[in-house]
């Protein structure tokens, strides 16, 4: 289990199938490296303000996925590893409808967060075991898993992946 999951757990959460539950008592704790995620609007545990924030050590200690899957980025086959989004969703406890993300470059894309229950996307930090640079694609990269179902092999699912992910607006 995760340092963030245990931190969580003895703060009277529980995490169960990947969802954050009974996290009253939970408080998001600061960041203390430099921020990679800044999450706004419907988040019900913030750390900064009226946000929620994530240094790469709050997103590497939440539980983690790796997947591998084609994508129209590159040639071959690719390994990525993170947190699923609805985690990293529920450890600000934010809850809406719809997620703009905004990447480094000011790529916009809107993301239904229903997309984050029923298909097992992750916020990546990691491309084929490498942590990602801003130079390819980092630090962070929303990814869907292409392979798993035919559905989201399409421009549709390709455009609400975002690299050199920098926020998420919960609406």
């Amino acid at each position: 289990m995760s340092s963030l999951a245990q931190l969580i757990m003895r703060r009277g959460a529980q995490i169960v199938g990947g969802f954050l539950l009974s996290a009253a008592a939970f408080a998001l704790p600061m960041p203390t490296g430099p921020v990679v995620l800044t999450i706004s609007g419907n988040v019900g545990e913030t750390n900064q303000g009226k946000t929620a924030t994530f240094d790469m050590a709050m997103i590497e200690a939440l539980p983690q996925r790796t997947f591998v899957t084609t994508t129209p980025w590159d040639k071959q086959p690719t390994k990525f590893t993170g947190p699923l989004l609805r985690d990293v969703l529920a450890a600000a406890k934010a809850k809406g409808k719809t997620l703009t993300a905004l990447a480094l470059n000011d790529y916009k894309t809107t993301i239904p967060v229903d997309d984050a229950q029923a298909f097992d996307v992750i916020v990546a930090h990691r491309i084929n075991d490498q942590p990602i640079s801003v130079r390819t694609k980092g630090p962070l990269f929303i990814i869907y898993p292409f392979d798993t179902k035919s559905e989201l092999k399409t421009a549709t699912y390709f455009g609400r992946s975002a690299w050199q992910l920098k926020s998420l607006t919960v609406d």
